[in-house]
């Protein structure tokens, strides 16, 4: 059995020896992530979405719940579309392989 801490992954951004990024780096770039300046590190657990197979920066102060499928029992990220209903990533994978073999069972 399988408990969701032993699924979280790690993150270590380390700029003890860089110029490090700018807040305003970050926010110009669109991605959603840490600004960890010059001479700083950052250490954060991750968690991948189970749904959508993106990768979440877990941020330890978070307040509100995080998003969780009974259905996979798996956490999932704060999108609507993953939180909607039970779609794993694994199973659309699952499936596109399937209907590939099934495509070159037919065709070949």
């Amino acid at each position: 059995m399988f408990t969701q801490r032993s699924r979280e992954g790690y993150l270590l951004i380390d700029h003890s020896n860089s110029p490090g990024v700018s807040a305003e780096a970050v926010r110009r770039s669109g991605i959603s992530a840490p600004a960890v300046g010059a001479g700083q590190m950052f250490e954060s657990a991750t968690m991948t979405c189970a749904h959508c197979n993106a990768i979440v920066i877990l941020n330890p102060d978070r307040s509100r719940p995080r998003g969780f499928c009974r259905k996979c029992a798996h956490y999932v990220c704060d999108s609507p579309f993953c939180n909607s209903e039970c779609r794993p990533f694994k199973r659309l994978l699952d499936d596109y392989e399937r209907a590939t073999r099934l495509k070159e069972m037919t065709n070949g």
